[in-house]
């Protein structure tokens, strides 16, 4: 029986959660996901300060054609301690606090200068040029919650609360196993009947992308002795994934091996194309997936049921995958009994399938940057619109 891929995914989410924390320095936590949620204490900005070059002033004084009187300076940096009086003015400079006695800021560019008084070319409004304390971010206020990513930004906005390090979740490990006696590592001169294998670097590619860190393990053979010993290496491991020998035939070993090592299998074969012969259980606390040989069914399998795991293994809270709506360039066609997700190009918001539909064809999959799903026997018109998975 072939489950759906919702049953699927919930099956391999069941019972899944974070697999501890750590502390790392704010250099080292790029791409991290926090393990706390972050307030601020310091208001951003701090203090009220200019946005512009030119003269602080009370607005009550500043109309058009207003002499004022220079009588100080307040550059960005420390307080001076400085007061805007009556019929008075401060220069000012970009970033530097407000003077006591000022509500606004005038743009060196709207005055004339005279020796030490300015002369108003507009009328000037309460608040104009100035960044108002805690205008962006309050005290108290979330700068990230646990399970955020920790992008470029996010890191800006924790170091402007004076942090030097936060809590994060720890990165997944995963054995990354691929099987098959045709199979040859690069460099090496191939004979006939072999192939150079190329599931194992799709896959660790894959894994990092997922937050977690990949350890790649020699091809292994089509016996049942090399699959063993393979699988006792990876033993302990949070994640073991295997690329190849997971159907039904005479050499295909993953499944056998692993339940007669104890591992219990909670999914076997799943409803998609491609992708139909994928495996998922657990060998004590030992999570493993079994994806086809065929490069495109292993990335797209890879996409849809291990990226979720490892994001949730790696304290994410949001494990949707990212979809954006897209026009269709051409009719396109599911005639089979499964869901059909066609490789292809995203570009200005229109989506065309690339090359061959076909599991095996790795080449027009490395054309492409975005998944579209068809349900079985759908038929979508050209110009129509669809959600796209970008990868």
């Amino acid at each position: 029986m072939l489950l759906g891929e919702q049953e699927t995914l919930e099956r391999v989410l069941s019972g899944i959660g974070p697999i501890g924390t750590e502390e790392v320095s704010l250099w080292e936590a790029s791409n991290r996901v926090t393990a706390e949620d972050i307030r601020a204490t310091i208001a951003l900005p701090r203090f009220d300060n200019s946005t512009m070059d030119g003269y602080a002033v009370r607005s009550a004084d500043a109309v058009r054609g207003a002499h004022l009187k220079i009588t100080g300076e307040q550059p960005a940096g420390p307080v001076c301690g400085l007061r805007v009086n009556q019929g008075c003015t401060i220069r000012i400079y970009t970033g530097a606090p407000i003077p006591e006695g000022a509500d606004a800021v005038v743009m060196q560019e709207d005055v004339d200068r005279i020796d030490q008084v300015i002369v108003l070319k507009e009328n000037v409004g309460p608040g104009e040029f100035i960044r108002v304390r805690g205008g962006d971010l309050c005290e108290g206020q979330t700068v990230v919650s646990t399970g955020d990513v920790v992008t470029g930004p996010k890191l800006a906005a924790i170091a402007s609360q004076g942090l030097n390090s936060l809590s994060v979740f720890g990165r997944p490990k995963v054995k990354v196993i691929a099987t098959g006696s045709e199979l040859q590592p690069q460099g090496k001169p191939i004979a006939a009947g072999e192939i150079y294998e190329t599931n194992r670097i799709l896959i660790a590619d894959s894994v990092a992308r997922s937050g977690a860190d990949a350890e790649v393990f020699d091809i292994v053979s089509d016996t049942e002795e090399a699959h063993r010993n393979a699988f006792e290496r990876a033993r302990g491991s949070e994640v073991i994934v295997v690329a190849g020998g997971v159907s039904v035939g005479e050499k295909d070993f993953v499944r056998p091996t692993l339940v007669d090592l104890g591992a219990q299998l909670h999914v076997w074969r799943v409803s998609v194309k491609p992708g139909k012969p994928f495996m998922f259980g657990q060998w004590d606390r030992t999570l493993v997936f079994g994806l086809p040989g065929n490069p495109v069914s292993a990335f797209v399998t890879f996409l849809l049921f291990v990226r979720p795991a490892l994001w949730k293994l790696g304290g994410r809270t949001s494990l949707e995958l990212p979809r954006f709506p897209a026009k269709v360039d051409r009719d396109l066609t599911n005639a089979g009994d499964r869901p059909h997700y066609l490789r292809g190009i995203c570009s200005q918001g229109v989506f065309r399938p690339v090359g061959k539909q076909e599991s095996h064809a790795l080449f027009a999959l490395s054309l492409s940057n975005a998944l579209c799903r068809l349900e079985p026997g759908q038929v979508v018109p050209a110009n129509s619109i669809v959600d796209i998975i970008p990868f």
